[in-house]
């Protein structure tokens, strides 16, 4: 069960536990007993968590019901961006060669074996 806030007119805030079904019920006040309103005065958890999260579910949330259009995708992937492709050729690797002939990629994983 999810906790609400309520707001007393003589005694001010608390909280209580609720059931879903019950959310926009009054409330007593544990105090003087009256009926008390519920009220959002704190902003929910989802803002309080990290930012990548956040932008993670939103990510998730949008492309539910309506993916990107070419232009929003162009937007946020500009010219030379290195999680897609942009048209540019990719530089061409160092290769050198032994006395035997075998291929030899120095700047990549010396220690893999050239086939």
């Amino acid at each position: 069960m999810p906790v609400y806030e309520y707001l007393c007119d003589d005694c001010g805030p608390f909280k209580d536990l609720r059931p879903m079904a019950e959310c926009d019920d009054p409330q007593r006040c544990p105090h003087c007993e009256t009926l008390a309103p519920r009220v959002i005065l704190t902003a929910p958890n989802f803002f309080c968590m990290p930012a990548e999260k956040r932008k993670a579910h939103a990510v998730n949330e949008r492309s539910t019901h309506a993916p990107q259009t070419l232009a929003q995708y162009k937007a946020s992937h500009g010219p030379g961006c290195g999680c897609c492709s942009t048209g540019k050729k990719k530089p061409a690797r160092h290769m050198t060669r032994t006395k035997s002939g075998a291929k030899s990629f120095p700047t990549a994983r010396p220690w893999m074996i050239s086939h």
